[in-house]
């Protein structure tokens, strides 16, 4: 397999991935997942796939279901449909020979996707870091506030308006209720870097200070004055990566 874009199957949807820093000689690599309306070429998820790959960790970008140029409709993902891609990406990258260790790593809503696989897939996942997690997500679909909208959480709209992206399916309010983050923390033992920018206008900083609290080997890196997709310090973000995985690439 050779560095570049390429489709990657998932019941026969195509997601769109890039493979970099991989020369068939044994090394880690790094599943490397978007947020919510992203994709894998935004600013801060390619600093962070180059801080892996200056270690000499593989990265593995993929634009997600209804995301980038991936097939899906936005207004029909889930997090559901994401857990399924992400075990497709998982799978796919376990079958590169070569491969030593396997980390996650995922920003805002795929911050909680990667949480929830590393639940999933815990005796394939070497580490995990969570980048201002958007692990509220269920909690507040089941509270009927979501996306700036309330509705009746027993009583969901046929669908709800998401900024300039057009309509997002009840689905997705429906799939978040059935989540249970708590259970998915708990179940992880490995080792976890959560960053979390202090100014986060979207995701509030107490979300990954909880979550990097109870996960059994949690630790939280805070990057002052930043925002929710690091717009000002992401040097910051990319250091607390490399600071946090060197020793145990090179250790």
């Amino acid at each position: 397999m050779r560095n570049g874009t390429f489709w990657i199957d998932c019941d026969g949807m195509r997601l769109s991935a890039v493979l970099e820093g991989w020369d068939g000689s044994p090394r880690p690599i790094a599943i490397i997942v978007h947020g919510f309306t992203g994709n894998k070429v935004e600013r801060h998820i390619v600093a962070v796939a180059r801080a892996f790959n200056d270690l000499g960790v593989a990265t593995l970008r993929a634009d997600m279901y209804g995301h980038g140029q991936s097939d899906g409709a936005f207004r029909d993902h889930t997090l559901y449909k994401w857990l399924t891609d992400g075990m497709a990406l998982v799978d796919w990258a376990r079958a590169l020979e070569g491969v030593t260790d396997l980390y996650l790593c995922g920003h805002s809503q795929g911050g909680l996707l990667v949480m929830l696989l590393a639940a999933l897939e815990q005796d394939r996942v070497a580490g995990l870091i969570p980048m201002s997690p958007a692990a509220m997500i269920p909690e507040m679909a089941r509270k009927g506030e979501l996306l700036g909208q309330t509705f009746a959480p027993d009583h969901l709209p046929e669908a709800l308006g998401v900024w300039d992206h057009g309509l997002l399916g009840s689905n997705y309010a429906r799939v978040a209720q059935a989540i249970d983050v708590e259970a998915a923390i708990d179940r992880y033992k490995g080792p976890v870097l959560v960053i979390h920018g202090d100014q986060d206008e979207s995701v509030p900083v107490q979300v990954g200070i909880d979550a990097a609290r109870r996960y059994a080997r949690g630790e939280l890196v805070i990057i002052p004055g930043d925002t929710h997709c690091y717009d000002c310090h992401l040097e910051r973000v990319t250091a607390a990566v490399t600071n946090w995985m060197e020793p145990r690439v090179h250790g």
